[in-house]
């Protein structure tokens, strides 16, 4: 590889919204866990160097022990524990790549349809912009609306992206970003905000409608689905 490309997978979160005990991102699906699927594109990439999983600190154990052990994954350097938000872990995990580390590429535990293609065009645009994420545009007539419920005005869908990750970056600009939110007390559930908060331009690349974020549990439903048409295609 011509340089490093540390992919850093936050599977920190309680899946509260799941309406289970267990966390969202070691449910399964087609009887593998989220996370897994996941962690398979990734293992499999040409542009990936190393993975660095971030999980709760009490599923760290559990996860180098037992596991992904059971999967024979080889490019996993490090299992770290997240932190209380989602950019807490992101930052956990950027810490703890590896100092050869040139672009970082950020994605959710929870989308276990990202594809090789994905990866290595939002990379390839990381290369030459920065940063960049995968995203979809928006099909519906999107409204906004007052506080009491009263739409306001209708926006323009042509201009506007649902984002998705992977997103990708030159590692130092990250840091950056992530600094510069942690001194103000920002928050944001993405990291391409933060990356744009401090006036960084960042790039978009297709994405799918199939490549779902599983936070409820027709989610889940909506994930056995795809899975079965991609395993028939």
């Amino acid at each position: 590889m011509d340089e490093w490309v540390a992919a850093v997978v936050p599977a920190g979160g309680a899946g509260t919204r799941m309406g289970n005990e267990v966390p969202k991102q070691f449910l399964q699906l087609g009887g593998v866990p989220l996370l897994v699927h996941a962690l398979r594109v990734f293992e499999s990439s040409k542009t990936i160097s190393e993975i660095v999983v971030v999980v709760p600190e009490d599923a760290v154990t559990y996860c180098q022990q037992e596991l992904l052990p059971q999967f024979a994954f080889s490019k996993i350097s490090t299992v770290t524990a997240g932190g209380a938000r989602r950019q807490d872990s992101v930052w956990n995990g950027v810490q703890a790549a590896d100092e050869r580390t040139k672009i970082v590429v950020v994605h959710d535990a929870v989308r276990p349809f990202v594809t090789g293609t994905m990866i290595e065009e939002v990379v390839d645009g990381a290369r030459t912009h920065g940063a960049a994420i995968v995203a979809i545009p928006l099909h519906d007539t999107i409204k906004r609306a007052a506080p009491d419920g009263m739409i306001e005005t209708t926006l323009d869908r042509q201009r506007l992206w649902s984002a998705q990750t992977p997103q990708a970056f030159n590692v130092e600009l990250l840091r950056e970003a992530h600094r510069s939110s942690q001194k103000a007390g920002v928050e944001a559930t993405d990291d391409a905000f933060l990356v744009e908060r401090i006036g960084h331009r960042v790039s978009i690349v297709n994405g799918s409608p199939d490549n779902i974020k599983v936070t409820r549990p027709e989610d889940l439903v909506r994930g056995e689905a795809i899975l079965r048409y991609l395993c028939h295609k």
